[in-house]
């Protein structure tokens, strides 16, 4: 990264923008000094863009922004009262305010008892010097930088670090060390030792977070370009085992008669990144964190055979909606297709290393639906053998398994597909109310369709239903009424 100075111009080029310096002239008639603040004035530096802005005024910064607002045409604004804070939403901006203000904590939570401050003491409670940084927009100091913790030396040494005491800022704010993880895991960047040593030393703090901010924090961190670089560091620092237990279980390799087995946990984050390479899709990056995940509970060794994880898939797709469900993830149609992928995982790797036959692919296709190209990319990430013989051979396979899919789902339309004949057709045609002989009727054509015994016709599917009735010894009502 080039070198980063303080450039006036280069700040004045990104302040100097209408919402910006109205801000600026409402707070100089009320006599208020106001500034811009934390991840706005950071990504300055880092050449990154953004709609949110933070203001931090000296005094009420809901008065600015209700100022604000009635300046703004077409603005909408949200006023929290309780926290002293107020948004101002303008042309896809969010405008965000706030009084300066100092704070202290109670042990037991992260929710500061907070009193009126001035802009020191708003800068001493930020989290990162990266993020303490502010910008005078007033109009006789416009565009004055105030820097009183270096976080530009920071920048230019790719360094996450703390403010003040580590010690102190994460025991009075346990989720900083989330955030910490998280900002450097987005920007690449390392954390600072003595920063990092804290987050292992205060990491039995995170239990008085909820649920839902430790996993808001691991979302931005699956969504980060190399996501497993997070969890690197939260299993260096010691808070994977008690954010994610499952996930630290992975670790470490067992050794027997001299045969051990690879470590899933690197594995793991080597499928999830191989995955992030290709695909935005941070559901399918969960389907790659998960798609082992039942390994430690079904690794067993075998004098013949081994080490062996039999039904690890299945077992696996039983334990993400538990996983979800602690998580607080959404337990909709996200669910489904996580515990789908990793139910599924392993279809694409047996059809690899056996003989590729039709039905085989049929079935599969028919099982993954729309969900077989995600199913696709999720084995070509799990190929990660050290074996370049293996690799090649997989390799090789897996284009033959995707070659087939193409023909035979132009040829037979089974992804998604529905047996021609319905339940409600076959209870026509032998007078049959709601019963299991439907359902074996109907399944029997749809595996005769999935087998290649029958075309996804409706014509030919109704002459094989007769035929399965008859051996069910059931007659087609006409035929019944004429005998």
């Amino acid at each position: 990264m080039q070198e980063l100075n303080y450039d006036r111009q280069l700040i004045l080029n990104h302040i100097s923008s209408h919402e910006i310096e109205l801000v600026g002239s409402v707070a100089d008639e009320i006599g208020r000094e106001c500034y811009v603040v934390g991840g706005y004035v950071r990504d300055i530096f880092l050449g990154r863009t953004s709609k949110d802005v933070d203001f931090v005024t000296v005094g009420s910064g809901i008065e600015v922004a209700e100022r604000v607002e009635r300046r703004l045409r077409h603005a909408t604004l949200a006023v929290f009262r309780n926290f002293g804070t107020a948004q101002v939403k303008w042309r896809g901006m969010e405008l965000e305010f706030v009084g300066a203000r100092k704070e202290s904590y109670s042990h037991d939570s992260r929710n500061p008892i907070v009193e009126d401050g001035t802009l020191d003491d708003d800068q001493r409670r930020r989290d990162f010097t990266i993020n303490a940084m502010a910008i005078c927009i007033n109009r006789d100091r416009f565009g004055e930088l105030l820097d009183p913790f270096n976080g530009i030396s920071d920048l230019n040494n790719r360094l996450i670090r703390t403010p003040l005491d580590p010690d102190i800022t994460f025991s009075d704010d346990p989720l900083r060390m989330m955030r910490a993880i998280r900002f450097a895991t987005q920007l690449n960047f390392e954390i600072f030792p003595e920063t990092f040593s804290a987050i292992e030393r205060n990491r039995e703090r995170i239990s008085i977070i909820s649920k839902e901010r430790i996993t808001d924090e691991l979302m931005k961190i699956m969504k980060a370009d190399v996501p497993s670089r997070g969890f690197v560091l939260l299993d260096r620092c010691r808070l994977l085992e008690l954010i994610f237990p499952e996930l630290a279980a992975l670790k470490g390799v067992e050794t027997v008669n001299g045969r051990g087995h690879k470590d899933n946990f690197a594995h793991t984050l080597q499928v999830l990144d191989n995955v992030a390479a290709k695909s935005d899709n941070v559901w399918l990056r969960w389907a790659a964190l998960l798609h082992d995940i039942a390994k430690p509970a079904t690794k067993r060794y075998d004098e013949k055979l081994g080490w062996t994880v039999h039904n690890h898939n299945f077992i696996g797709e039983k334990m993400v909606p538990r996983i979800f469900k602690r998580m607080r993830l959404p337990m909709n149609e996200k669910l489904k297709y996580v515990a789908k992928l990793v139910g599924l995982h392993m279809r694409p790797i047996a059809l690899v290393e056996d003989v590729v036959t039709d039905s085989a692919v049929r079935r599969m296709l028919f099982d993954a639906g729309d969900d077989i190209d995600d199913l696709m990319l999720l084995c070509a990430a799990d190929i990660t053998s050290k074996n370049r013989e293996k690799v090649r051979r997989f390799k090789e396979n897996y284009d033959l398994v995707r070659q087939k899919l193409v023909e035979l789902e132009e040829k037979d339309r089974i992804r998604n597909f529905q047996p021609p004949v319905s339940g409600e057709e076959i209870m026509a045609t032998f007078g049959l109310p709601p019963c299991s002989d439907v359902g074996k009727i109907k399944e029997a054509i749809k595996n005769a369709i999935l087998d290649g015994k029958v075309a996804n016709d409706h014509d030919e599917a109704r002459r094989f239903m007769l035929e399965v009735a008859a051996g069910m010894g059931l007659k087609p009502v006409a035929d019944a009424e004429q005998g």
